[in-house]
């Protein structure tokens, strides 16, 4: 190792002066704080090394930005995201009850969702569906699309505030129902979404996290569960729109998507869906009304090859535009978190 190779090797008691003298902080557009950019200060810095001995510098500005773009770290390899993942959080987190299709490329680093290069993908929290989910998601840039390809993000703080208080009201006195379908041919099958053969093991889980099991004919299964809208940060203690609500509703589909998919199936056949938590159906205003939240608040980025970014998945949503292959942006998930729903009001 070269002694510049060796500067990621501080002292955490130095950290202050390490931060100084090793990297700079900066941002993508003048007026605006989000994302956070870190780049090296000076040639060696060993992103790995570094983010091991600054993680409490690197959690307090994730916590204050929301999310961080590593870039010009020369970043090369699936081992060395992994580990870089490892030395921020401890270790990735296995991919479980799913709801998109992802290639796992090695350990815990899978590709970011497997959807056809022409569609983008709306903007969302990971897993707000899921009882639990991570607190952190990190994206790695092994090869930038020829064109378009961006992962645009946006501040769940500002979507909270552009959010009519009615609709928010309504949502945490509702709640959302998630139905989701599988076997049916469209989405994911049932053995793919909970890594698993056996339907006894399926519904265990279901049973232990609230959500309702229906088995159908021909191996098919719907489930059914209610959740909040609305979870506050564990860390924060920030009230943030966390939910799936406007992501799995049939209506934010992309249209030939869309109607190709009531084309063929009954809305209760739907891969997914979603409902107040009563059962009733959502305004179509009131969806409008959130994905227009989502959306005026995102903030768009070119990928340079070796970029990392990491996101505080509860602060920050991330979305996909349509791109031009090849492409290959690998992730990481990393903090599993469950709330106690019986707590939350």
């Amino acid at each position: 190792m070269t002694k510049m190779e060796s500067l990621g090797y501080v002292r955490r008691k130095a950290v202050n002066i390490s931060t100084e003298e090793l990297i700079k902080t900066e941002f993508l557009q003048s007026g605006s704080n989000f994302p956070l950019v870190i780049k090296p200060s000076v040639k060696g810095v060993n992103l790995e090394n570094w983010a091991n001995n600054n993680q409490e510098y690197l959690k307090s500005e994730l916590l204050k930005y929301g999310a961080v773009l590593f870039r010009d770290f020369k970043v090369n390899s699936i081992e060395e995201f992994e580990q870089i993942i490892a030395a921020i959080c401890g270790e990735a987190m296995e991919y479980r009850y799913r709801a998109s299709p992802r290639t796992q490329v090695a350990g815990r680093i899978y590709t970011s969702t497997d959807y056809p290069a022409d569609q983008s993908i709306f903007p969302h929290n990971e897993h707000a569906y899921s009882p639990t989910f991570p607190l952190k998601i990190f994206f790695f840039c092994m090869s930038p699309a020829q064109e378009g390809g961006e992962t645009p993000i946006g501040s769940c703080r500002k979507v909270f505030e552009r959010i009519d208080p009615t609709i928010r009201d309504r949502f945490i006195e509702k709640q959302v129902m998630y139905m989701r379908n599988f076997g049916n041919g469209f989405g994911l099958p049932w053995q793919t979404v909970f890594q698993t053969t056996d339907k006894i093991k399926v519904e265990e889980y279901c049973k232990n996290n609230g959500i309702e099991v229906e088995w159908k004919a021909d191996n098919r299964l719907r489930t059914r569960q209610v959740g909040p809208a609305i979870l506050k940060h564990p860390q924060t203690g920030e009230m943030v729109w966390f939910n799936h609500a406007t992501f799995f509703h049939v209506s934010t589909l992309e249209p030939t998507i869309r109607e190709s998919l009531l084309k063929n199936l009954p809305e209760e056949d739907l891969p997914t869906n979603t409902y107040y938590g009563d059962g009733s159906a959502i305004e179509p205003s009131v969806l409008a009304s959130l994905r227009t939240a989502y959306q005026e608040e995102m903030v768009t980025f070119s990928w340079q090859k070796g970029d990392v970014l990491m996101l505080d998945n509860m602060l920050s949503i991330h979305a996909r535009n349509p791109f031009m292959p090849p492409r290959k942006i690998l992730v990481g998930m990393a903090e599993p978190y469950t709330p106690d729903f019986s707590r939350i009001v």
